[in-house]
């Protein structure tokens, strides 16, 4: 095809005359730019994996560690990760490792005692010792020890650890040169590190050998303790480490050091120097309850080593590997050992030739490996390994080979020496950059720029469990509406090569969609899932409740009508329904009770009747308003007047029951909710233990409390009551509810809607408002109740419930009220007295009634909080921690638990009812031509790299392609479906993932459908070759497109808007190569590789493209985004991110030299790779109707700049514009956050340093919303102090002096709401 083509060079001066002003927006002229950064989507790559005790004794953890964060997961007997808490580290994990706890690790404090702790060295300088706090729920460190200072120096200790088996001793690493060896007892004092000694010594750096000296000179590739045999050993311990050396500036090079620390003397010596000539050796490996045995894993061969005669080793086995096969060998890479990086993050010059063994002497000695051996190296080498757990005779060890092949060594120790069995392979994949061999014969594999696996012994071979989710490198994506359903979604490109997915990320926690009914769901007033038997697994019934009538559904494959054979009254609105006993099912309305007792063809446990049996209870000349079931107590409550009944049941024969009147009082305020909790022996032993603490208790000591139910009313009030026969209902505990907005007026609409009581390591009552409020109280502490005085001197709220002595006048005598014992506020003694529970924490999550649904029975379990939209409220965390759901706004919610869906929640939205189940987690550019879009795609004609060290562009050759995309129908083309097997479980996490594969027959794949009449077809268009790799495209202007090649930049058209034709109409060229084209209006920023963002404008008229600003750095440009016409959003490689503008400058008759402006930066620690323009408001739905915020309609403007960055780690971080009236403020709050034990980085980082490296010194910094969402973990009284702490800058003091505590302290939980719900 012809083309014409007309180019120029740049403009070296302004021609402001040319210029396309028109449809420029107006200039800004403030260059101050207000931003908070949070992490959405935490990253997915695994560099470590332990596992230990972490939150108890008894519970058996993993960890994960990624970098700049670490995830605490469990799997399940169904091999299924799930995720319990994630963190960021603030800072940058270069190795961590598991303290098992030992008798020498005395402390006072039982909630540490028995756990591990966790050892992590960071970019901190600072070695962390790591505990689980159950009730923040999140790791907190104990202790850190200062090595060296902050940052990535190769010289510096703070690149890898090692920890001896008893847990006794620590040895951390430099990357070259230096080492350091703990001794570990922690004391009374909290000193956890006993001794400490570093290597070499700093008097003259030489250590110690048999023949004289020698020192460290050199890159330390592995290192671990060769543990003694403590049946053996002296009382002197003098603990051995074994270090893989390679020598700097040595003919070999490549050393085997041990080095025994003599603790009384205070100096380490060289008992054993050995050097050999071999293959690449580069890991060295402890054998686990050996007492000397050690694996030294080489390229081509595993080598075992036998250390018990320390001054003595010898090579006792030795096998090759070779398990490629000969027609794969040639298409290998070069072997692919883990890079040494320096601090400019340039692999070392020692890592490429890394300990090839050499001896000088190899005579006779028994570690001369390759001499005189019939064993050839083979073509593999070991990825990763894992020890079996637990197993301290024939140790067993899992690795992978980068082959992808998964095999087991088994070691036995026998009477006339050492055994060595390797099996077949077990399992074929991908090469596992990390294994953890886990307790139920489960195995993770972490995996390289792909998904994870969990796998299972089962058979004598590895079977596939489940996946762990790993998204990254994301190095693209794309913003766009998700069908159907009223929010966007995020299309990324993650992975690399034949693993290379499209994935789908949406907010929220992600959800598998089962099942859509037809809109026929109209009036639904209410849903309930149903067990037959109290300890069945699964759910038999669903009740679905509509203004005037009931229906009753079988659950299953498919949902059938069972009413008539379950009992259910049809013709009535259900207010509540559940299992009073095995069997024995209740419906509750409004005219009365029902019992019933359903038959065997519905169910296999029914009745062999043809019809069910059923009995009823009716209240006389009253409304029935509420109502609860629980196992052997049913609760209803009237209005109009208001009673409190307790029912029960009485079996007169086999399968005759009657429902009867137990108690009943008559209430001082009418209820709005009523709950029941499944009955729980640790829910009665806590109470008890509490009754016996407290001096104010509601309990007396040594009483059980069997039924206990929660109670909300319109006082407003929540009320923990208890009912025995004895004694009758008992109230324990009153929440009383009184909220104030900023302004100090009391908030309407406060009357609970839904109320719960929740056991998760403490009690605590958890209530949903009418006006979108979550409220959660707790049980005062004995410290805090002693303070207070003794009972009669301390005000506490009053009881709905009177007294009933006067009641049986207003009732028949078949409703006779029997005397009682009820609580009230005054005249009662010790021991009597209702608790006055604690507002721990308030929260808005919408403006519509919280609904409350528990996703099983069991006291712990987390929640579905249904607003304006549904929440997961995870009932583990500490104050209150909810993510959404990724579903659509829904009136009624309730779990659905079968054999075909486990995991499953039944929605009522827009009248059909959705069944879903939780699951855990080129450049080319549109280009519109005429009235339709084509494909603009550049590529790479010529092999190698596009970019010369220097940063200047290679000699190589590129491709445009156009194609046309065509829309055709076809009939035939049918519906093609895919989708994923449940990865299972749920992350507190407020982004989710999903992959569209590759490979259509690839199980993992995830939710698209095709329509069965619609295909699409590319054609080529138009296709030339330019001289330089095409690495961007842009649109430009509607009518126009850049495009990049090498250091050039060309403005390009189609004439007449013929798809077929490409015009490079001007062109632009710049020192190095261009890596970003993005343009805004008329403004094009060029993304340079080393002179950083560089701004040009193109004049039409004369066709000639004019720079006017440069970057006032040089910068590696990852991406940028043109927030307008004068304001750029650039990330770098360096993993910082900066805002640059140039809105106070003036372009007419300037210098193009002049620098644009760095209004603020944030170093992420992560390099983003692409980043995205969006628009969203983070006002909260109330804010409309509250009168007392002026603030709220200030942020929608802002909000329109927001940008969403992912990165090379698979993070999403979302960049969020802010006032200057906010920005000040939670500046001031971060100040605080930073410094408070309960909220510091948890690696000892300086929290500035950290997030100002990269940048100029007083460049203002975009703010940490990961500090400052810490904020809303903490309770109100925790959040009122962090708030007193001293002022840390003198613009937070006047700040402060305008508001006072309570108003500050409202204020910062209602801007951090409102981000916190935007960006869910």
């Amino acid at each position: 095809m012809a083309v014409s083509e007309e180019s120029s060079s740049s403009s070296s001066r302004p021609n402001s005359s040319n210029s396309n002003t028109n449809s420029r927006s107006p200039p800004k002229h403030n260059a101050n730019a207000y931003y908070l950064a949070k992490t959405v989507l935490r990253g997915s790559v695994v560099l470590q994996t332990v596992c230990g005790h972490f939150r108890s004794t008894s519970s058996y953890d993993v960890v994960f560690g990624k970098e700049t964060s670490v995830e605490l997961v469990i799997i399940d007997e169904d091999g299924i990760v799930q995720s319990i808490c994630e963190q960021p580290v603030f800072g940058t994990i270069k190795d961590l490792v598991v303290l098992p706890w030992n008798e020498k690790l005395q402390v006072q404090s039982p909630k540490i005692t028995g756990k591990d702790m966790l050892v992590v060295i960071s970019d901190s300088g600072k070695l962390s010792f790591l505990t689980f706090c159950n009730e923040m729920h999140r790791f907190f460190p104990l202790t850190h020890v200062e090595l060296s200072a902050p940052g990535n120096s190769r010289h510096q200790l703070g690149r890898m650890l090692a920890v001896d088996s008893s847990g006794c001793f620590l040895a951390a690493s430099a990357y070259e040169d230096q080492l350091a060896i703990f001794s570990l007892s922690l004391s009374s004092t909290g000193d956890i590190i006993d001794k400490r000694i570093f290597c070499p010594p700093e008097k003259d750096g030489r250590l110690k050998t048999a023949r004289g000296s020698t020192n460290i000179s050199g890159t330390i590739w592995s290192m671990c303790f060769i543990s003694e045999d403590y049946h053996q050993a002296s009382k002197v311990r003098k603990p051995v480490l074994a270090i893989l050396l390679n020598r700097r500036g040595s003919f070999y090079r490549n050393e085997l050091l041990l080095l025994e620390w003599n603790i009384e003397e205070e100096a380490v010596n060289v008992i054993y120097q050995f050097a050999e000539a071999g293959p690449l050796a580069y890991h060295i490996v402890e054998v686990p309850h050996s007492h000397g045995f050690a694996f030294l894993f080489r390229a081509g061969d595993i080598v075992l080593m036998d250390f018990r005669n320390v001054h003595s080793p010898s090579c006792v086995y030795r096998r090759s590997l070779n398990f490629t096969p000969l027609e794969e060998q040639s298409f290998k890479n070069i072997i692919r050992i883990p890079d040494i990086m320096d601090e400019d993050g340039i692999s070392s010059f020692a890592a490429s030739a890394l300990l090839e063994l050499g001896d000088i002497n190899k005579s006779d000695d028994p570690m001369n490996i390759d001499d005189y051996s019939c064993i050839q190296p083979g073509s593999n080498y070991v990825c990763s390994w894992s020890w079996e757990p637990g197993v301290t005779n024939s140790p067993r060890i899992i690795f992978s080979a980068d082959s992808g092949d998964l095999y087991v060594i088994e070691i036995l120790f026998e009477s006339d020496g050492v055994r060595v069995n390797l099996s077949d392979s077990l399992y074929k994949g991908l090469p596992s950059n990390a294994l953890l061999w886990l307790d139920g014969g489960f195995v993770a594999a972490i995996l390289d720029m792909a998904d994870g696996m969990v796998l299972k012994f089962e058979d004598g071979f590895l079977q596939y469990r489940s996946s762990i989710q790993n998204i990254a490198p994301i190095l693209d994506m794309c913003i766009a509406d998700y069908p159907d359903e009223k929010h966007d979604q995020m299309f990324a490109c993650s992975g690399m090569a034949s693993e290379g997915s499209l994935r789908i990320i949406r907010s929220g926690i992600s959800v598998e969609k089962l099942l859509k009914t037809a809109p026929i769901y109209q009036g639904v007033t209410g849903t309930w899932t149903v067990k037959m038997k109290v300890s069945d697994p699964y759910h038999s019934f669903l009740v679905l409740s509509f203004v005037e009538e009931t229906r009753v559904l079988s659950v299953g494959v498919s949902f059938s009508d069972v009413t008539e054979s379950v009992g259910f009254q049809p013709d009535v609105c259900t207010l509540a329904c559940g299992i009073w006993a095995d069997g024995v099912m209740v419906q509750i309305h409004q005219c009365g009770v029902r019992l019933c007792l359903p038959v065997r063809t519905v169910h296999p446990e029914g009745i062999p009747l043809s019809s069910p049996i059923c009995a009823s209870w009716f209240p006389d000349n009253m409304t029935i308003s509420l109502g609860a079931v629980g196992q052997g107590m049913i609760v209803v409550a009237t209005s109009s007047p208001c009673f409190l009944f307790i029912l029960g049941l009485r079996s007169s024969s086999q399968y005759h029951y009657e429902v009867y009147q137990m108690h009943c009082v008559k209430l001082q305020n009418e209820l709005s909710c009523i709950s029941i909790p499944q009955k729980h022996l640790e829910l009665n032993r806590i109470l008890m233990d509490y009754a016996a603490d407290s001096p104010v208790s509601g309990l007396p000591s040594g009483n059980r409390v069997d039924n206990l139910f929660v109670i909300g009313t319109h006082k407003p009030s929540v009320e923990v009551v208890s009912f025995t026969n004895d004694k009758g209902l008992q109230v324990l505990a009153i929440g009383v509810i009184s909220l104030t907005n900023t302004m100090g007026t009391t908030i309407s609409g406060c009357v609970p809607q839904d109320v719960r009581l929740v056991l998760v390591d403490r009690l605590y009552v958890l209530s949903g408002l009418r006006n979108g409020m979550l409220l959660r109280f707790e049980w005062p502490s004995a410290s805090t109740l002693s303070s207070t005085g003794p009972p009669g001197q301390h005000t506490v709220g009053s009881s709905c419930t009177v007294n009933s002595r006067d009641l049986s006048n207003s009732l028949s005598s078949n409703n006779k009220v029997p005397p009682m014992f009820m609580s009230n506020a005054s005249g009662k003694s010790e021991g009597e007295f209702p608790v006055n529970l604690q507002l721990i924490a308030v929260r808005r999550i919408g403006i519509t009634p919280v609904f409350l649904v528990s996703l099983s029975d069991s006291p712990d379990a987390d929640m579905i909080a249904l607003s304006d939209r549904p929440w997961l409220l995870q009932t583990a965390r500490h104050s209150l921690s909810y993510t959404s759901i990724s579903f659509q706004p829904s009136t009624h919610v309730t779990p659905v638990c079968s054999s075909e869906c486990p995991r499953g929640i039944l929605f009522v939205a827009e009248n059909s009812l959705h069944l879903v189940e939780m699951v855990p987690r080129k450049c080319m550019e549109l280009v519109k031509v005429g009235n339709e879009h084509v494909l603009v795609i550049g590529t790479s004609l010529s092999a190698g790299p596009a970019i010369m060290p220097s940063g200047e562009a290679e000699s190589t050759k590129g491709g445009l392609v156009v194609l046309c995309i065509e829309h055709m129908q076809n009939s035939d083309s049918g519906s093609v479906t895919q989708r994923s097997s449940p990865i299972g479980g749920y992350a507190a996490e407020q982004l989710s993932s999903s992959s569209l594969c590759s490979s259509p027959d690839d199980n993992s794949c995830d939710g698209i459908k095709l329509e069965e009449t619609e295909a699409w077809h590319l054609r080529l268009a138009y296709s030339t070759i330019w001289p330089g790799m095409v690495v961007a495209v842009c649109t430009y202007l509607d009518r126009y497109f850049l495009a990049s090649a090498g250091n050039s930049f060309y403005v390009c058209g189609f004439p007449n808007d013929n798809s077929q034709r490409v015009r490079r109409l001007a062109v632009g060229r710049t020192r190095f190569t261009i890596m970003t084209l993005t343009a805004h209006f008329t403004r094009i920023a060029v993304g340079d590789c080393r002179d950083g963002i560089l701004f040009y404008s193109y004049h039409e008229d004369s066709r000639k493209l004019e720079q006017v600003y440069c970057d006032p750095v040089q910068r590696l440009v990852a991406d940028c985004v043109l927030m307008d016409v004068d304001t750029a959003f650039v990330s770098d490689r360096k993993g910082s991110v900066v805002v640059l503008s140039c809105a106070n400058h003036v372009e007419d008759n300037a210098s193009p030299e002049r620098n644009l402006t760095l209004c603020c930066s944030y170093y992420m620690g992560e390099i983003a790779m692409s980043m995205r323009k969006g628009s969203f408001s983070y006002k909260l739905p109330a804010d409309d109707m509250l009168k007392d915020s002026d603030a709220a309609g200030n942020n929608i403007n802002s909000s329109r700049n927001c940008i969403m960055a992912s990165t090379l780690l698979g993070s999403i971080i979302i960049f969020i514009p802010m006032t200057r009236e906010e920005y000040e403020l939670l500046e001031d709050v971060q100040a605080k956050l930073v410094v408070d034990p309960l909220t510091a980085p948890i690696l000892g980082n300086d929290h500035n340093e950290f997030r100002s490296r990269e940048s100029r010194a007083g460049i203002p910094k975009i703010l940490d919303g990961d500090i400052l969402a810490q904020f809303l973990e903490l309770t109100s009284m925790q959040q009122e102090a962090v708030l007193a702490l001293p002022l840390g800058t003198p613009n937070t003091a006047v700040l402060s002096m305008k508001l006072s505590m309570p108003a500050k302290v409202n204020q910062v939980v209602r801007l951090l709401e409102r981000v916190h719900y935007a960006l869910n």
